[in-house]
């Protein structure tokens, strides 16, 4: 009997689970699973009527050679800037854990300011800053390691040292909340066995804080490749992205289905990069615990 009421409390609790989350998973349908789902149907239409079901769209779209170097570019933006948001972000988050807990606070609050302001602003503020007469240019020349200006805006160096600092939080705070669980004496440990500084970062503090490196790696991959202003305002229409594309097939040409099958393209392609990392984090994990 007591069997039987366990079990039914069990089963009570599941259900009570369920329903909590009922409304988080009809919200999600609604607002993300449903417009994918006409997102893709439109793009099986041949015109921008939506009159004439076919393939047309798909043919155009990967029959043009462009675009798959558009779709290279697009995922090369985001490796370029998850490589850069990593050199400069991992050396802060290990300098975050040895701060005192006060000077932590300080620092967590202005990794979390940027958030607080609109990404167009942030943007614009770094065309102030990238310009002929921006600060980087001034100081470079002032310090004579220059000759005459350099063209920062509309190059994609220029974005991605953009898209460095805009998406800087997006990597710090999770690989700060992983690092910060880390226990202290594991370094200790490390040098009383005659490791130096470096072979604990690289065998000891690197292998832990995997976690929270792959999730800030997804994040910046996913957000910077998909940063439609960011990408427009500083990159120009010399660069061309898939978010670019996208904007101008359906809000300047209209064409739906080809804005449709651009945008097919483009969440099939970070989902592929976004799969192929977290399955390198597991198994480095993997390595790790096993």
């Amino acid at each position: 009997m007591k069997t039987a009421l366990a079990l039914r409390m069990k089963g009570a609790g599941y259900l009570g689970e369920w329903q909590l989350a009922l409304p988080l998973t009809l919200a999600f349908a609604s607002l993300f699973l449903a417009p994918l789902l006409l997102l893709f149907g439109v793009s099986f239409f041949n015109d921008d009527k939506l009159t004439e079901p076919g393939l047309a769209q798909w043919g155009k779209f990967f029959g043009d050679p462009f675009n798959y170097k558009v779709i290279a570019d697009t995922l090369l933006l985001g490796v370029k800037t998850v490589a850069a948001t990593v050199l400069v972000g991992y050396p802060l988050a290990l300098v975050f854990i040895d701060l005192s807990a006060r000077l932590q606070r300080v620092l967590l609050f202005v990794i979390v300011m940027p958030l607080l302001l609109s990404v167009v602003v942030r943007t614009f503020a770094w065309i102030v800053v990238l310009g002929h007469e921006g600060l980087i240019n001034t100081l470079l020349l002032r310090l004579g390691l220059i000759g005459e200006p350099l063209k920062l805006l509309q190059t994609e160096l220029g974005l991605v040292i953009s898209l460095t600092q805009i998406e800087m939080p997006l990597m710090l705070l999770p690989l700060i909340s992983v690092m910060s669980r880390l226990e202290p004496n594991l370094r200790d440990a490390a040098a009383a066995l005659g490791a130096s500084r470096w072979r604990t970062l690289f065998t000891v503090i690197v292998p832990l804080s995997m976690p929270g490196l792959v999730a800030g790696c997804l994040l910046v991959f996913a957000s910077s490749t998909t940063a439609f202003i960011s990408q427009t305002v500083i990159g120009g229409v010399r660069l061309i992205y898939l978010p670019l594309v996208i904007w101008q097939q359906s809000l300047v040409v209209f064409n739906w289905p080809l804005a449709a099958v651009a945008s097919m393209a483009l969440l099939v392609s970070i989902l592929t990069v976004v799969a192929a990392l977290s399955y390198l984090g597991r198994r480095a994990s993997g390595a790790i615990h096993g």
